[in-house]
């Protein structure tokens, strides 16, 4: 018996928690449904998404069919007309109430988290208007190789993905590759590298050429890393294991580092509705202090006259200026340099700095000569 795509999204939710989010479970669900079109898999996504993106309004609701219709009833409402949910209202439910003690929590802020995120991708240096009219259904905009991407073709099935000629990056990731503005020739160390997006998008600046470090305290990382920088022909790296810790993985002395450190991710929250109930205000504490250590542990890489890179895509106060402040007033031999300023190189950000807004945080330094 074929089973509905609303069965489907049931399944997600059900098996989705603390240990295990959402988007985690929806990839082990869809992998069991192999059979499934790539429509109606979209179609699950956008269900389970949509379940979590309006918790805060059906979680009285008996029954998970019966909230995933309340939330899609209230998605379209909301899409068309946004003032029909009060202000108040979403203070009151789209967030949970420890938000507001942490961050300025913004209307606009607000409002965006209650809408269906766009697709952004990263083509290629110089080839986003090239790779939109490619894919077809996607548009550029005054954004260096940033694209839009608003068709339902699955593109990790795309002859282009295979070949290497896009990664799927949000437009506030992109933008802290080009606050590191790094030099074709420059020694590069991607602290906390993950699975690499930000490594391929230094590496891509950079031609090719020079070396960047990269480090993450977990193996299956490192190894996705290792077949993503094969599929986008990135040969210019060397990876480590590294737990953080004040041993680093490598004795060089770096041009730039760039630590984009864990955190409690608030401003991830527009595409990743399930964290807004999973994380808590203790997981805030928490990592502030680890993103005081990291910083503590990678600043005596930076070589003299290099800069040092501090992101993260969270908004709460502890872990965006107060850690920044705090590194400023121990780390004398630094300099903070204003975003966008000519100090730090950056070519692009001028056009591109009010997309960090409500979604990063990004401090740059450089270390006195």
């Amino acid at each position: 018996m074929r089973i509905s795509v609303q069965e489907i999204a049931a399944e997600v939710i059900r098996s989705a928690n603390r240990d295990k989010p959402a988007d985690a479970a929806l990839r082990e669900v869809l992998r069991e449904c192999r059979e499934l079109a790539p429509f109606d898999a979209t179609e699950v996504s956008r269900l389970v998404f949509l379940y979590y993106r309006w918790h805060g309004w059906i979680r009285d609701e008996r029954g998970v069919d019966a909230k995933m219709r309340l939330a899609r009833s209230l998605a379209e409402r909301f899409q068309a007309n946004p003032a029909s949910i009060p202000m108040a209202e979403l203070r009151a439910k789209a967030v949970p109430d420890w938000t507001a003690a942490e961050m300025d929590v913004s209307e606009d802020w607000l409002r965006s988290l209650q809408r269906e995120p766009k697709l952004w991708l990263r083509a290629k240096r110089g080839q986003g208007g090239g790779l939109a009219a490619k894919l077809g259904a996607a548009r550029t905009l005054d954004f260096p190789d940033a694209v839009v991407y608003e068709g339902d073709t699955d593109l990790f099935k795309t002859p282009e993905f295979h070949a290497g000629e896009f990664e799927i990056q949000d437009i506030a990731s992109q933008a802290v590759g080009l606050l590191c503005d790094p030099q074709p020739g420059e020694t590069w160390w991607d602290a906390c590298a993950g699975e690499g997006g930000k490594t391929l998008h230094l590496s891509d600046l950079m031609a090719n050429k020079g070396l960047i470090w990269v480090s993450d305290r977990a193996a299956w990382r490192l190894q996705k890393l290792k077949r993503r920088t094969a599929r986008a022909k990135v040969f210019n790296y060397r990876a480590a294991l590294w737990d953080g810790g004040a041993k680093l993985p490598t004795k060089t002395k770096f041009d730039g580092v760039l630590l984009d450190a864990p955190c409690s991710g608030l401003g991830t929250w527009h595409r990743n509705p399930h964290a807004r109930w999973t994380v808590t205000l203790g997981d805030v504490r928490e990592l502030a202090e680890v993103q005081q250590r990291l910083l503590a542990h990678v600043a005596p890489a930076v070589k003299p006259g290099g800069r040092l890179i501090f992101s993260v895509c969270t908004l709460t106060r502890r872990e965006t200026t107060a850690v920044a402040d705090a590194f400023s007033e121990s780390e004398p031999a630094f300099e903070r340099l204003p975003l966008g300023g000519p100090e730090n190189r950056s070519r692009a950000l001028a056009s591109a700095a009010h997309l960090l807004k409500d979604k990063m945080f990004v401090a740059v330094w450089r270390r006195k000569n």
